[in-house]
């Protein structure tokens, strides 16, 4: 599959390449597995002279036999004497950078915190004493979203404001999804469409498993997901269990509630009988993987509060995969199937819903977008977007059928938050499944 999108990304990365011809540069990057990170820092680094060094679970003593034989390879330099310590390959490299101007890459960089947790003090106190002179650009690159947000925000570890850049490497946006559809399968409908992007949220290497398999219509992505040793089955628990540790399975229940419809606190708790107000504070602030979702225009301290899970694939995932993993381990995937096509047309149209959020967003328009609803749930709608410089809002139905929307009814719902626009234009739209193409 040929390299999409990340344009603002890779001119990021050439421009701190160029920085660090004459000063030291540290950059962590940091994104969810699967999300193509060491894909763009192998696209961006492809015509430089660039180590790469894999951290694997393994002891310190060969992960440095492996640099070392990298750093033979790629630089062509001698290398006298054992090295058996990561902090002796640092300060060699970090030396070596004073006459050499060449790009460090170390994947999945949190991973020294099983090697050796001494590392980051190490790399700390050489990168101190050498980055003034050094002209190395050192990329820092991790999975396990929490690890490497710690290890370089938290305040109390060794590398904090070592730093000089950060890249939060985020999914395709709906516009490069469209067009890898449309590259790989021109004749693609709507629902099409909106499966690719439910079932890979635009996460790179979903993308380039269903472009690789040609399986990019609604029915064959469902059977190549949902079929007998997919890649798709485990995933979840493939990219969090790392995350959550022995607690995964609390973590896990309540995504799976927010991924059915159970989004608030109080739904939760009453089902499972416990406090969760920390879980939802770590999904959210640790780990990143849900938000708090809020009324339009409510205030930041208000209680009227819903969660959602904000990667497509794992919403997906928690509600059908592993809600109904008794199915998938006695290998009956055909029930999961019949599961999946009843609850699809309820389920993908808060999917749609997320879609045209994401494509008003990309429009440039709006200051402000979001949902709205009132106590009990009641009046609900579906996209509000505000421009307070045009001072105009934006009301919007979302129905995959656009015979059920009623325009009415919206411009009835919309109407005690129209009060707190006065003097703004307001406009009514219903956006259905008909609409969802950029291109025609």
């Amino acid at each position: 599959m040929k390299f999409y999108n990340r344009e603002n990304e890779l001119a990021l990365l050439d421009k701190i390449n160029n920085l660090s011809k004459t000063t030291a540069q540290m950059t962590f990057v940091v994104g969810r597995r699967r999300i193509g990170k060491t894909s763009l820092l192998m696209k961006a680094t492809e015509n430089t002279v660039c180590l790469y060094f894999f951290v694997a679970k393994k002891s310190e003593i060969l992960l440095c036999a492996e640099f070392v034989e990298e750093i033979k390879q790629k630089l062509n330099v001698p290398i006298f004497g054992e090295i058996k310590t990561f902090k002796e390959v640092f300060g060699f490299l970090m030396e070596l950078a004073k006459t050499l101007h060449f790009t460090l890459i170390i994947d999945e960089f949190q991973e020294f915190v099983s090697v050796n947790s001494s590392i980051f003090s190490d790399m700390q106190n050489i990168w101190d004493t050498n980055k003034e002179y050094s002209k190395i650009n050192l990329i820092l690159c991790g999975s396990v979203y929490s690890m490497m947000t710690k290890i370089f925000e938290n305040s109390k570890e060794p590398l904090f404001g070592r730093a000089t850049q950060r890249i939060h490497l985020k999914a395709f946006d709906v516009a490069t999804i469209e067009e890898i559809l449309n590259d790989n399968s021109p004749d693609y409908t709507n629902e099409d469409l909106l499966a690719f992007y439910l079932f890979t949220g635009g996460v790179a290497k979903y993308v380039e498993l269903l472009v690789q398999a040609k399986t990019l219509t609604f029915e064959t992505m469902l059977n190549e997901i949902l079929s007998e040793n997919s890649l798709f089955l485990e995933e979840g628990k493939n990219i969090l269990i790392d995350e959550f540790g022995k607690e995964y399975g609390n973590y896990f229940s309540i995504l799976t509630l927010i991924a059915s419809g159970k989004t608030s606190r109080v739904e939760i708790e009453s089902i499972l009988e416990i406090q969760t107000g920390g879980f939802l504070d770590r999904l959210e602030n640790e780990y990143g993987l849900i938000k708090k979702v809020r009324p339009i225009l409510a205030k930041p301290g208000s209680r009227i509060i819903k969660y959602s899970i904000e990667d497509n694939f794992l919403c997906f995932w928690f509600r059908f995969i592993y809600k109904y993993r008794s199915a998938v381990e006695i290998g009956n995937l055909d029930y999961l199937k019949e599961i999946f096509l009843r609850d699809y047309p309820t389920f993908s149209g808060k999917i749609l819903e997320k879609y045209f959020v994401e494509k008003l967003k990309s429009e440039k328009t709006y200051n402000l977008i979001g949902n709205y609803w009132e106590k009990n749930n009641q009046n609900e709608i579906d996209i509000v977007a505000v421009n307070d410089a045009k001072k105009t809002v934006l009301f919007v139905e979302v129905k995959r059928n656009p015979e059920k929307i009623a325009m009415e009814i919206l411009k009835s719902k919309s109407e005690k938050l129209a009060q707190q626009f006065n003097n703004y234009k307001m406009e009514y739209k219903g956006y259905s499944l008909n609409d969802i193409k950029y291109r025609d």
